[in-house]
């Protein structure tokens, strides 16, 4: 397939989602491939990210859940919390599942190199340990890391790195941020037994869900205990003689804190990687720009996941991934991934889930449009006293009914928005889930009894 020149077809920098997809299917089409990876192979999501943080609110959840089972008949004595048996448990699947990834990329014949690497070179790749390899085409997928506010005392702030590691559950916690892992550690944090604070530079959180779903997690969130700032920016962190942690506000304002975390979003990691010195074009975040088939603006070189900071989820990366390898390696014609109507979720205490859409965002684009809502308390919730709403929201186009957008919040909503994102990416219509038998009873027969 490739030069005989080249020592190899694929080198794949980064083993993470979108890198260990890349890799194996290359390696599937009949590329001989290496991927070379500094930390452990899994990436974000699997050992710092997504896969430890469900864990973490499955966890979280059973605070609640062993209380509302008293409502139920069920009698619960001396219930206690171990953080440790939790925090190790979850890094034992970790490894568990890194395990996996290892073996899956083995199985493949793709010669995994454990260290850093670096482009040294048009087609060269030169590893931490001064080994020089070549290769046909280069993929650059290693995602990004959480950004840090630039404030004095910064180096006394954690991210949800280090969140997993922690050896207890700090008392009172302040986190810094509005977007989706602030609230999901705030719900987590606030199960668990902590005094919740969350600070926000602007006056909204998750700005990119629909303000329905969002006002209706703050409601349920204040009602939980968590307190709110907003328009709050900090000035100074400075830890004190007992440990603790003294944070000043711009406002002059000052509060203390066991632990202070910052989910302030996530940037490419791009350095030490030689791209500039290679002349790979980079954007004004410090992403790698990429065309829609995840080239760079040198022909030898793509780049896929949050690197580019196109859409920074673990499933778009994996898409990336798949895309380019059958569009360089496979017989096939090349393709692209298709960025719209991604679903997503936020797993928060309840949970978010939407797709298409928001209400506002149809307006602007369509101007006419019909919206459904339905506001209830779910069964369980009822049953155990817990005066907490769930919301449906489906956005249509007022002037033929095809569904631009759905938005959930209430329990299981991530797991009902998959299916119902199907029909939102096929351009269904309302009449079709109007047509559609409800299952009863269930939270997901509302999506379809909406009038």
């Amino acid at each position: 397939m490739a030069e005989p020149e080249y020592d190899y077809d694929l080198f794949t920098i980064g083993i993470g989602s979108g890198g260990t997809r890349a890799s194996r299917v290359a390696a599937a089409h009949g590329a001989r491939v290496a991927a070379a990876e500094e930390h452990r192979v899994g990436g974000t999501c699997v050992i710092r990210g997504c896969v430890p943080k469900k864990m973490l609110v499955y966890g979280a959840h059973f605070a609640e859940d062993l209380e509302d089972a008293t409502q139920f008949g069920w009698t619960v004595e001396g219930k206690s919390f171990d953080w440790i048996k939790l925090r190790d448990h979850v890094m034992k699947d970790v490894s568990r599942i890194e395990g996996v990834y290892t073996e899956t990329l083995e199985k493949h014949d793709v010669t995994i190199y454990h260290e850093r690497a670096e482009i040294t070179g048009e087609h060269e790749i030169t590893l931490a340990s001064g080994k020089k390899v070549t290769a046909k085409y280069i993929l650059i997928a290693t995602g990004a890391r959480p950004h840090v506010p630039d404030f004095e005392g910064h180096e006394h702030v954690i991210t949800s790195n280090e969140a997993f590691h922690l050896d207890e559950v700090p008392d009172c916690v302040l986190i810094l941020g509005g977007g989706y892992i602030a609230n999901e550690f705030a719900g987590i944090f606030n199960e668990f037994g902590s005094n919740v604070v969350v600070a926000n530079r602007s006056d909204v959180i998750l700005r990119s869900y629909d303000f329905s779903m969002r006002d209706r997690l703050m409601q349920i969130s204040l009602s939980k205990g968590i307190e709110f700032l907003f328009n709050a920016d900090v000035e100074k962190v400075e830890k004190t003689e007992d440990g603790r942690f003294k944070v000043q506000f711009a406002d002059k304002q000052s509060r203390t804190f066991d632990l202070v975390m910052a989910a302030t979003g996530r940037v490419p990691n791009i350095e030490g990687l030689g791209l500039e010195e290679i002349g790979v074009e980079l954007g004004n975040r410090g992403q790698i720009k990429v065309d829609e088939f995840s080239k760079t603006n040198l022909d030898h070189i793509y780049a896929v996941g949050d690197v580019t900071d196109r859409v920074q989820l673990t499933p778009v990366a994996i898409r990336e991934g798949q895309a380019f390898a059958d569009s360089v390696f496979g017989d096939g014609e090349p393709y692209a991934v298709d960025h719209t109507c991604i679903p997503s979720a936020v797993f928060s205490h309840p949970p978010i889930a939407a797709v298409g859409l928001t209400e506002r965002e149809a307006k602007d684009k369509f101007g006419q449009v019909a919206v459904y809502t339905s506001d209830f308390r779910p069964m369980k919730n009822v049953v155990a006293g817990r005066n907490e709403r769930s919301l449906v929201k489906m956005i249509c186009d007022g002037a033929n009914g095809t569904i631009l957008g759905i938005a959930m919040i209430g329990p299981d909503a991530p797991e009902i928005m998959q299916a119902a994102a199907v029909a939102v990416k096929a351009k269904m219509n309302k009449a079709d889930f109007d047509a559609t038998t409800a299952i009863h009873p269930t939270v997901a027969e509302e999506l379809v009894l909406l009038r």
